[in-house]
């Protein structure tokens, strides 16, 4: 039916792999994300797709800022070991080695080969039990040079969140 060969369409699209932190106060997450784009120029503006119900977004909706790092291939084993929810590891960020970013002071992974803080302009529900949170990037930085074709995505994993 039509509704496979969209699902189909849908996990070719080559999403990235990250870790976004959060940060409301002393409260800190950290989460795996692979619904990222650049939407805008000038200003820069990203968007990123999250659940509603998770603790990631508690926190960005309180605070209205994020951070996402980005990482290289070798890094993976680095972001894997956020890939739980804070629900099912309650302690995943006290395993985090991170400096609170210059700008918005939401953790930075030490081990990110780039990073991007980024303050909520809009928060836009799909319906979906998702939403898609647009923000402007107010700060990065680069640890390590890396090409494009050097950074983590899901296939490198041989994982597939789409469909």
């Amino acid at each position: 039916m039509e509704t496979k060969a969209i699902s189909n369409a849908l996990t070719l699209i080559p999403y990235g792999f990250y870790a976004v932190t959060s940060r409301d106060g002393e409260d800190r997450n950290v989460m795996v994300l692979n619904w990222l784009s650049q939407v805008s120029f000038e200003p820069q503006h990203i968007v990123i797709g999250l659940q509603n119900s998770s603790y990631t977004m508690n926190l960005i909706r309180k605070s209205g800022k994020f951070v996402v790092n980005i990482f290289d291939k070798d890094d993976a084993n680095v972001v894997k070991q956020f890939t739980k929810s804070r629900e099912k590891n309650p302690d995943k960020f006290g395993t985090a080695n991170y400096t609170d970013g210059p700008v918005t002071s939401v953790p930075v992974l030490d081990e990110a080969a780039a990073y991007l803080e980024v303050e909520v302009e809009e928060i836009f529900d799909t319906g979906s039990g998702h939403s898609a949170v647009i923000g402007k990037v107010v700060g990065g930085g680069e640890a390590k040079e890396i090409k494009v074709q050097e950074t983590l995505t899901m296939p490198d994993l041989g994982w597939s969140y789409a469909g």
